[in-house]
């Protein structure tokens, strides 16, 4: 664990990384920002049982009055499930403002990570990280989440890149910036929502075990960043590609009328999403989170027998 006098762990993380046990790092921007409620506070619990019930410890990550929460706890949740709290998206970038200003703030992917470093986790589990958006050559929207994958040591578990985003980019970004994309069982990017992409991935494993030789030997690597381990949504809930793209396109379109940019894309393309699908892209939503962190945090128990 790394000194910074604003971190504040919890006793049961804490005690978990003291005595070398596996711990999970889950971004909490799906409670504030990712899902509508009450389905946001019920997929983050979801999640952290699902940790727990693969033999890790959950430490869903957030700020608020001027802490780095690691471990956050139950009330702090509910805080950032309540629209009238209106709560802060953190990327890495917002940090040392929101610590300033002691606002409350739910963390991305990339804010997530670099918490998790400063805490000495290893693992993260999210839906789907962020990546290169739809007309970046224009607009130069490309999501930090790519950026801080690639300087900040730790292993992410995910469906891939959220399908809205242009994949192929993403993938090739990824690649520029040195982040090793792994299948878990799989010899393609999942399309988040969708099991196929069309995208090959150059490496694959085919268990847990696998997975942590290769985060173990990438970690001690000189200089070595972050590492992806993406799988499909498990396989009751996937949804074909086409009916996507048709959602997709359909909400793009109502985003662009409505004015909406930057940051606020994402949540409003995938809220009109769920509109569209009768709700199937929800369900969808939290069942790949829900799954990834199981995932992880086999890979994480893994991790800490080597």
């Amino acid at each position: 664990m790394r000194h910074f006098d604003r971190l504040s762990v919890s006793a049961e993380v804490h005690a978990a990384l003291a005595a070398g046990r596996a711990v999970v790092a889950l971004e909490s921007s799906l409670i504030a920002q990712g899902l509508p409620p009450p389905h946001n506070l019920e997929a983050a619990r979801m999640a952290e049982e699902a940790v727990r019930g693969a033999g890790a410890v959950p430490a869903t990550i957030a700020v608020e009055d001027g802490r780095l929460l690691v471990g956050a706890e139950s009330a702090i949740l509910e805080r950032l499930a309540d629209p009238e709290r209106g709560p802060a998206k953190a990327a890495s970038r917002d940090l040392g403002v929101l610590l300033a200003t002691g606002r409350l703030a739910a963390t991305t992917v990339s804010a997530t990570l670099r918490i998790a470093h400063l805490a000495g986790i290893r693992v993260l589990a999210t839906g789907g990280i962020g990546g290169v958006h739809r007309g970046a050559a224009a607009s130069f929207d490309v999501s930090s989440d790519i950026e801080e994958l690639a300087v900040t040591p730790l292993a992410v578990v995910c469906s891939g890149a959220k399908s809205i985003l242009d994949l192929p980019a993403t993938l090739e970004l990824l690649e520029t910036r040195r982040v090793p994309v792994i299948g878990l069982r799989v010899g393609e990017l999942p399309a988040f929502y969708s099991a196929t992409s069309g995208l090959a991935l150059t490496h694959r494993v085919e268990s847990a075990d696998e997975a942590a030789a290769v985060v173990d030997l990438h970690l001690r690597l000189p200089g070595a960043g972050g590492l992806l381990f993406v799988q499909p949504p498990p396989a009751e809930l996937a949804i074909a590609g086409d009916e996507v793209d048709g959602w997709i396109a359909e909400a793009l379109r109502a985003a662009a009328a409505a004015g909406v940019t930057a940051g606020r894309v994402t949540p409003f393309v995938l809220g009109r999403m769920a509109t569209s699908s009768g709700g199937r892209t929800l369900r969808t939503n939290i069942g790949l989170i829900v799954n990834n962190a199981r995932v992880a945090a086999e890979v994480a128990v893994a991790l800490s027998g080597r």
